[in-house]
């Protein structure tokens, strides 16, 4: 691969700044670092480091720690524990808790800041038949519009980002380097269930010292707009929880213990119908909106400032894309642009991710199942909490009879929000300027992250995601991650990397 593709992008554009010596002034304080000439060694190194980088993203893809299926985690633990020691991290331990492992490591440089850094090494589960190539098997692919992409479970979310990120503090290195910052990494491997024992983590006493003294914590990401290179810089996120609905025979007294002939529904009741029941009374006739009793109580209206930069959100971004991402023709009620967004930022949601019950393969099997499962997603937004939503939901099927469905939590976590004003806000934002990514600073992301673990007290820090590159198919088959742009508005592997170094200069200096 050529340097000349790798630099194409955006970063490679703007490094004719650097030549400049009015380039400091105009962009001060991260690019102060820039004009030094660290960054320029740097991006050398990181473009001699390119196949080394491909490699570890490869060779981490086809590790497959899946904490909904309880494999290989301890591998996936000892795997980060070891790509954190290869990126120069001193101090690295396994962090044990009530369900899988998690990783904390400390690199220290002795600079005056720190930032935080969170990993998961956890992916979610997959189906070989629905993809294009082997999701282990980590292929680098042409595809077109984008360049050569790695295909694989994780490639995006979140191994792609997260390797990238530490293929820039092997580029630093390598260029003869230390970091601006001292950085500290937690790391666990159940985020893909929904981060029930992540709290474990971080507040074990040594970890909430060493976060205690972060700026700020990120999550690595790839999100560049293919129409644009565009990027979000979100204030907060959705919190959410995962919960399973299970009728049965034997919970309710009714209807079948196991599964039973198909004929007997003449005289036996169906737990099926009983689930089917039960869910119609959690949201309205149009399955758009929750009608749990209570559940807006606690919900924050958007402020004025949100509303503000909703509106902006709305200019800046494109529905036609957005839809054509998404694979819809309309949204709901068939709502303006600009609405869909604050909906977006602003609505709670109940969700159904699946229902599980009886026979589901090739034809029929005529029977009478004794028991159905429905997995539920509810996304909660300023001040809900995972706790409040769970027992409302309990409450609420309780009063209308439906004291023996059973409610399973399987994870969650509250909403987020950060302070648009804080040095980590401002540095994310000032960086992609300075890269010439277009920037949306939006109120909320509408998915969630364990973000809440670090804005919430103990820890109290201001946290979101950061990062250049492209990739998509999260939690689908086909998942991509971009390591060579054809796009020009879209960086590769190297421009990805370069963003994450040039993040920390700012973090280091910003004021």
């Amino acid at each position: 691969m050529s340097n000349e593709q790798v630099g194409s992008g955006l970063i490679s554009s703007r490094r004719a700044l650097l030549a400049g010596g009015t380039a400091a002034a105009l962009f001060a304080p991260g690019l102060t670092f820039a004009a030094s000439g660290d960054l320029a060694a740097i991006r050398k190194a990181a473009e001699t480091g390119y196949d080394a980088s491909v490699k570890r993203i490869q060779e981490w893809i086809a590790l497959p720690s899946i904490a909904a299926e309880n494999r290989d985690m301890d591998k996936g633990a000892d795997y980060m524990m070891a790509l954190a020691k290869d990126a120069g991290f001193q101090h690295i331990e396994k962090v044990p808790t009530d369900g899988h492992p998690g990783v904390f490591a400390t690199l220290d440089v002795g600079a005056k800041r720190t930032i935080g850094i969170y990993f998961m090494y956890d992916v979610k589960q997959f189906d070989p038949a629905e993809w294009s190539s082997p999701p282990l098997e980590a292929r680098v692919v042409d595809k077109p519009g984008f360049g050569k992409v790695i295909v694989g479970r994780g490639a995006v979310n979140q191994k792609g980002p997260e390797a990238t990120f530490l293929a820039g503090l092997h580029a630093i290195r390598a260029a003869g380097k230390k970091p601006p910052v001292n950085i500290v990494l937690v790391c666990e491997g159940e985020e893909e269930i929904g981060s029930p024992n992540f709290r474990q983590i971080v507040t074990k006493p040594h970890v909430l010292a060493a976060l205690k003294r972060c700026e700020g914590v990120v999550i690595p990401a790839g999100w560049q707009s293919p129409s644009n290179g565009g990027v979000s810089v979100n204030l907060g996120a959705k919190g959410i929880a995962e919960l399973e609905l299970v009728a049965s025979g034997a919970k309710w007294g009714r209807g079948p213990k196991g599964d039973i002939h198909s004929s007997e529904k003449a005289r036996v009741d169906s737990p099926a119908w009983r689930l089917v029941q039960a869910l119609q009374t959690l949201v309205t006739p149009d399955g758009n909106t929750p009608a749990v009793d209570g559940y807006f109580e606690k919900v924050r209206p958007l402020t004025a400032r949100e509303k503000e930069l909703l509106a902006m959100a709305a200019q800046q971004l494109n529905e036609a894309d957005a839809k054509k991402a998404l694979g819809v023709d309309h949204w709901i009620d068939d709502l303006a642009w600009d609405k869909t967004l604050e909906r977006l930022a602003s609505q709670p949601t109940i969700n159904i991710e699946g229902l599980v019950s009886g026979y589901t393969g090739p034809g029929g099997k005529t029977i009478l199942p004794g028991r159905a499962v429905a997995k539920i997603d509810t996304r909660l937004v300023p001040n809900q909490t995972m706790a409040d939503s769970v027992a409302k939901i309990r409450a609420h099927l309780d009063k209308r009879g439906f004291q023996d469905i059973e409610v399973n939590v399987t994870g969650g976590y509250d909403p987020t929000e950060t302070d648009e004003n804080s040095r980590l806000i401002k540095a994310e934002i000032a960086t992609y300027k300075r890269l010439g990514a277009a920037v949306t600073v939006y109120p909320r992301l509408a998915g969630s992250w364990p973000g809440a673990v670090f804005t919430s007290a103990p820890v109290s820090l201001p946290a979101g995601q950061f990062g250049l590159g492209h990739g998509s198919g999260a939690h689908a088959p086909n998942e991509y991650y971009v390591i060579e742009s054809s796009n020009p508005k879209v960086e590769g592997l190297v421009g990805a990397t370069m963003s994450y170094v040039d993040f920390l200069y700012e973090i280091a200096a910003i004021r």
